[in-house]
């Protein structure tokens, strides 16, 4: 059986992943204008301090489409501290480009910057965009596989942050081992820190207290 919840509501119900993604994106369309500068500045602000706490040199991250979180702000200002990459689409995966203006319309309506020749294959952060994530900190996107297919060629593993307008969290692992997990989930209402299962293959989210551990590196947060 499986279940869906959204902002820790009670309400459940019986869903495939495809389902879920569904549900997700019709609570994500639901959310009402009048207060969505406020919650892009919410989520900013926590997604700057986060960032801030961790050593990088190169943040992966993305110009936002319509159902997806708003992260404009954190990209300029990141980009005056050092290097923004985005994603640049090729086949059916991605390469990463450093960030510039203007940026150009492509497939699915994605604004890219343009091409490079730079073989860019490490990032210390990613910022990746969710429809939902399940128990075991696994995301659910748009269903291209994009992001699944890229994170295996790079030359580190960099910390993947999972940013989404609103929490849309399963209480099963609903997801397939390919589909790429995060380290954190950052929402305007709910920050969250994937902690490690006594099952050294599993993990599962829980809202952090004070700091994330990850290997031998400790973020206050």
């Amino acid at each position: 059986m499986r279940y869906y919840r959204r902002d820790y509501s009670n309400k459940r119900f019986d869903v495939s992943k495809t389902v879920f993604r569904k549900k997700c994106l019709e609570a994500t369309n639901a959310l009402g204008s009048h207060n969505k500068k406020y919650r892009d500045n919410k989520l900013n602000n926590a997604l700057q301090k986060i960032i801030k706490k961790i050593p990088h040199k190169n943040v992966l991250m993305y110009w936002p489409m319509k159902q997806e979180a708003d992260i404009r702000k954190t990209v300029h200002t990141l980009r005056k501290q050092g290097n923004v990459l985005l994603p640049f689409m090729q086949e059916s995966s991605f390469k990463m480009v450093p960030f510039r203006l203007p940026l150009k319309s492509k497939k699915f309506g994605i604004l890219e910057s343009g091409n490079s020749h730079k073989n860019i294959n490490k990032t210390d952060v990613a910022i990746v965009p969710i429809v939902g994530v399940d128990s075991e900190g696994r995301r659910i996107g748009f269903g291209k596989g994009m992001y699944d297919r890229f994170f295996p060629s790079l030359r580190n593993t960099p910390i993947i942050i999972f940013v989404q307008t609103q929490l849309c969290m399963s209480n099963e692992s609903i997801c397939d081992d390919y589909d790429i997990k995060a380290d954190m989930l950052v929402t305007p209402k709910h920050n969250y820190a994937a902690l490690r299962t006594n099952n050294v293959k599993r993990n599962t989210f829980r809202r952090w207290r004070g700091h994330y551990k990850r290997g031998n590196r400790v973020f206050y947060l």
